[in-house]
């Protein structure tokens, strides 16, 4: 069972075929650092149909890339593209691709991510963090750039001699246009989604968002080859990423804050710029899931969320902290 197990969707009601298509990045498909209701579309589909979205990275400019050692040929020209001809950015720093309208997304329904393959696109991933940022700001009080070869055949990143690290991509970013008008910093996440960084929804999860606005305006970016539970130095292994995802939208679902489910487990989340808000607000969702569709009484609930239920940081340097709550699925008959 899913969370939201009724659809209602256009081509479910045998009016509309399903569709696939390629949505690539470039200058005139990206959104660089916001996610708005104003926004204009970059695609417009119907609940149901299936997309294959090219990202950039959150790695640094090609110029930087290229000082820190990768080869000019393994730089996507896209990138080159949106650096040099994008000039509204901000107030965010992420490039997101998007938005994709949905056309049967309206305020108070519920967009669901299927989240089908995820590609890596180049032999590299880089890692870096700035003076002032990140979870220890005053430990290291400078700039530094890390490039790791990133072996797809294998999928492991070569990060230093003895040292490998299992690659699991993706997307530090998914969400739709936001309650509030104007731009809405691509940064911290919130009841939109966005730059949620939870390493969990890779390939075969989907996610769950409330929609804000007409076509919910999902947008897609800050692709990671691998990352840990926190996120500490601020970034992950940021590298470029192509997603392929399938939408459906829900009517009249009213869902309040972000929720996701893998092949093994159910997701609540919880943002908010104190961890212990942030926590409270995971084990509130978490909760009210196991009320609302699994049945139980709200006691119930509680006490199998302290005996089941692990709680996580997802990250703690997005300006609003992330926490994430599992249960696993195969407590349920």
């Amino acid at each position: 069972m899913r969370f939201l197990p009724f659809v209602v969707a256009a081509w479910s009601l045998g009016l509309l075929q399903a569709a696939d298509f390629n949505l690539p990045a470039s200058p005139s498909t990206v959104a660089w650092g916001y996610y708005s209701q104003d926004a204009k579309p970059a695609l417009t589909v119907h609940s149901g149909d299936t997309v294959r979205i090219q990202t950039a990275s959150s790695c640094p400019s090609p110029t930087r890339l290229e000082a820190a050692g990768v080869k000019p040929a393994d730089i996507p020209q896209y990138d080159r593209d949106i650096y040099e001809q994008v000039k509204d950015k901000g107030p965010g720093g992420h490039i997101l691709t998007g938005p994709v309208a949905i056309a049967e997304a309206e305020l108070g329904d519920v967009l669901e991510v299927q989240i089908r393959k995820i590609d890596i696109d180049v032999p590299f991933a880089c890692n870096s963090f700035g003076a002032g940022r990140g979870f220890l700001p005053n430990d290291f009080p400078y700039s530094r750039t890390k490039i790791v070869p990133l072996d797809r055949e294998h999928m492991m990143g070569r990060f230093a001699p003895g040292v490998n690290l299992p690659l699991h991509p993706f997307f530090g970013s998914m969400g739709v246009a936001p309650p509030s008008g104007g731009k809405l910093n691509s940064g911290p996440p919130w009841m939109h989604a966005g730059n949620m960084d939870n390493k969990e929804l890779v390939a075969g999860t989907t996610l769950f968002i409330p929609v804000f606005a007409k076509g919910a305006l999902f947008e897609v970016g800050d692709g990671h080859a691998g990352q840990g539970n926190g996120e500490v130095d601020i970034t992950a292994l940021e590298t470029f990423l192509t997603g392929t995802f399938t939408f459906v939208v829900h009517k009249g679902e009213h869902l309040l804050w972000p929720r996701a489910e893998t092949p093994s487990s159910y997701i609540s989340m919880g943002f908010d710029e104190d961890l212990k808000i942030a926590t409270e607000m995971a084990v509130r969702n978490m909760i009210d899931f196991l009320v609302k569709e699994k049945h139980l009484s709200r006691d119930d609930a509680y006490a199998l969320t302290s005996v089941a239920v692990d709680v996580d940081i997802t990250q703690l340097v997005d300006g609003k902290v992330g926490v994430h709550a599992m249960c696993p699925k195969n407590i349920f008959n």
